[in-house]
């Protein structure tokens, strides 16, 4: 049995490696104690993905620790607004990146970066953003990554100088699907879904307002599951922009679930393929239904749509549509940032990235039910 995660050891661990002492919130104790407590009750992970799993944790809690003490050394900067920010969203495995690194391709534009949410005190500069030798740093890291394992590139188009999901900064209120996708972790699932997002919320604001103190801009900020809480998301941001992205849920669902068994691997020595084809497409139907209902109560025209096949056959032309609806000026620099972006992005740049439902027990009928109500409102064409 794999040694027991304690999280006053965490805690106090975190302090002792940064020596750092305070925390801006408690807040964040109840996620953690919750996920470290299906941690344990995982007893065939092997001791060393615990201890993987445990320097996630630890690294959390020092990022935390570290943007507080900033804030606590420049509380001007918590004065600063965040205007009119821009979150993508939508039922994961949609085009969010695709969409999220052409807005970032904009020179008028902010988005928070690979490196910089990795790795935020002290903030970049405006001139420093993709320089800082913390980024020259991950990118080196990312080419011997790639040149070791190619195949990565197939699942995710990141970079460290690209934007980043929320995830990662919601992470350190541990209040985020993506500790809930390292292996069958159930209580953690449950508790997810019916968090109260609110204080991860706040702590973004705040990440927001440190990242922005040196570079600032209109921040562009993604992340799939922003859809399961966009009244918690609007209660902290109330004149964010939302743009949801829209693909055939089957198709995502198959490639959600293939993206997930890496980090069950990774995690678990192991993948759990019963639980994920259990588990995640009820949580994909969740996303599509929870922005539906947000939809209702907000407006139709609050959130602004972008469907993946557009964005294939015409990445520009959707672009200059989503500007019009959002009220931008789609400039000269930002159609040429956005056009290099694609031809340095083509779709297989790094290989197909090839995925069966029936690997996960699944198929188009058993997941039908779970759509219909979103298949019915939106004409999303069908891959398959």
């Amino acid at each position: 049995m794999a040694t027991p995660l304690i999280v006053e050891q965490l805690i106090e661990d975190a302090q002792r490696a940064t020596g750092l002492e305070r925390f801006d919130s408690d807040s964040f104790r109840e996620g953690l104690g919750i996920l470290v407590a299906d941690i344990n009750a995982d007893t065939d992970r092997p001791e060393p993905l615990v201890q993987r799993f445990r320097g996630d944790l630890l690294t959390a809690l020092m990022q935390r620790l570290k943007v507080t003490a900033y804030l606590d050394d420049h509380p001007e900067l918590l004065s600063r607004p965040i205007e009119r920010p821009v979150f993508v969203l939508g039922i994961p495995r949609t085009g969010t990146t695709m969409v999220s690194n052409l807005l970032a391709a904009d020179p008028a534009r902010r988005s928070p970066l690979t490196w910089e949410i990795d790795d935020p005190v002290p903030p970049a500069t405006s001139a420093t953003l993709t320089t800082d030798p913390r980024a020259l740093k991950r990118l080196e890291e990312e080419r011997a990554m790639l040149a070791a394992r190619p195949e990565m590139g197939k699942y995710y188009r990141g970079s460290a100088i690209y934007p980043n999901e929320c995830v990662f900064i919601h992470a350190h209120e541990f209040r985020t699907l993506m500790w809930e996708s390292r292996g069958k972790l159930p209580g953690y699932a449950e508790y997810v879904l019916q968090m109260d997002t609110t204080p991860a919320y706040e702590y973004e604001k705040r990440f927001l307002q440190l990242l922005q103190s040196e570079a600032p801009g209109v921040w562009n900020l993604k992340m799939p599951s922003h859809a399961l809480f966009i009244p918690q998301l609007l209660k902290v941001f109330p004149d964010a922009r939302l743009i949801w992205t829209h693909r055939d849920p089957f198709t995502a669902v198959g490639s959600l679930c293939s993206l997930l068994s890496l980090a069950h691997r990774g995690y678990t020595g192991k993948v759990d393929t019963e639980w994920l084809g259990q588990n995640y497409p009820k949580q994909a139907a969740e996303h599509a239904n929870r922005a539906m209902d947000a939809r209702d109560a907000i407006g139709e025209d609050r959130i602004i749509d972008v469907h993946y096949a557009d964005m294939m056959r015409d990445p520009i032309g959707t672009m200059r549509r989503v500007y019009a609806q959002l009220g931008d000026d789609f400039t000269t620099e930002a159609e040429v940032g956005m056009q290099g972006w694609v031809d340095d992005n083509p779709q297989d740049k790094f290989g197909r990235h090839e995925y069966k439902l029936a690997q996960y027990g699944l198929s188009v009928e058993t997941l039908t039910p779970l759509f219909e109500r979103y298949l019915d409102r939106y004409d999303v064409e069908r891959e398959g």
